[in-house]
């Protein structure tokens, strides 16, 4: 089995804190940035063709690749690579990290596939759009790779046999939000959707919708671009102020909670329509600190980035997988303003 000799440099680009060097992947012709490596790798120099792991020679380096539809210029997910570098300088691997520029199902496919050609020793994937991403999947699995999902995917991994899902169960933590907004007296809200197509996202609603369905109380899917943030406050702005009377939002990340947070702001109504989010940023933490925001649904990214290098390596080494394939759940964790200023500190660590 393969000996792990020595740790290695983290060389990152993007929105990483410390960037040593940057490199452009030759499997990525357009030299996006959000292509990360951390430290230095050479592809095996055998291929397998069984998905059992194979002893790699000692004087070799292990590699593994993440393709996720997350850009690293997110705050989320520059956390997510923050534990993945973490992983790999702990470990001694090379982690490379790819997404493409924007939420794209077929840009996402076709870096998977140049990945594969690249034949590393582990491949880690979010799954998103299970239809959109099944083939590339299964022909990572058929070339031997054994895969990981993170983030997304936790309810279809099985089918397309990855070995393992790492992160928060959507439904339930969609549910779990509706029904903190409930006890907070919320009988009409809305669920902000900035992704459309991510199947995650849909399940986050669905369980939010539900859980308020069963309290006699209502929510509306509120489809919006985050490409154009002031659009995104103004159609917030108008939802609370017309129709239905409004009195609770669920927002699911970051880039959609701060324009519903200026909305609430510019139309008078920090205090009367509750506020909640999926995922923190130092925006989010801040106003759950001062009381603007009920709470955050916080899915402990960083877990999502340390724990698949982890589960590749002893693979690699040992045939196992922890958990026996289930899903090995980071969340859902709840930050409220009792817990806002401890976390915030975490956050300028790169760590939540």
């Amino acid at each position: 089995m393969h000996l792990i000799a020595r740790l290695v440099p983290i060389a990152v680009c993007g929105a990483l804190a410390v960037a040593l060097s940057c490199a452009e992947s030759p499997d990525d012709p357009n030299g996006s940035p959000d292509t990360a490596v951390v430290g230095e790798a050479s592809p095996p120099e055998t291929s397998r063709s069984e998905p059992e792991p194979e002893a790699v020679p000692a004087d070799e380096e292990i590699r593994i690749v993440f393709v996720t539809h997350g850009q690293s210029s997110d705050p989320f997910w520059s956390v997510v690579i923050n534990g993945a570098g973490d992983a790999a300088a702990d470990l001694g691997v090379a982690v490379e990290y790819h997404a493409p520029l924007k939420f794209d199902m077929v840009e996402m496919s076709d870096r998977i596939a140049a990945v594969v050609a690249s034949r590393p020793d582990g491949l880690v994937v979010s799954i998103p759009d299970a239809a959109a991403l099944d083939a590339a999947i299964r022909d990572a699995i058929d070339a031997g790779i054994p895969v990981v999902s993170i983030n997304s995917g936790g309810d279809v991994y099985r089918d397309l046999g990855v070995l393992a899902h790492i992160g928060q169960t959507e439904y339930e933590a969609g549910y779990e939000s509706g029904v903190r907004l409930a006890r907070a007296g919320v009988r009409q809200a809305l669920c902000v959707n900035h992704e459309v197509g991510n199947t995650a996202l849909d399940e986050r609603c669905k369980g939010f919708r539900d859980a308020l369905g069963e309290r006699r109380a209502v929510a509306y899917a509120l489809v919006v671009n985050l490409a154009d943030p002031d659009d995104t406050q103004q159609r917030i702005a108008g939802a609370i102020t017309t129709g239905p009377a409004i009195d609770g939002i669920l927002t699911l990340g970051p880039n959609g909670a701060a324009p519903a947070l200026a909305a609430l702001r510019q139309t008078g109504k920090i205090g009367e329509v509750a506020l909640a989010t999926f995922d923190l940023s130092p925006e989010v933490l801040e106003a759950i600190r001062d009381g603007e925001m009920n709470f955050a649904v916080d899915q402990q990214q960083y877990l999502q980035g340390y724990l698949p290098v982890v589960f590749l390596v002893k693979y690699l080494e040992t045939g196992t997988i922890p958990g026996g394939g289930d899903v090995i759940r980071t969340g859902p964790g709840f930050v409220t303003q009792e817990t806002a200023a401890d976390v915030i500190d975490l956050s300028a660590r790169g760590i939540r």
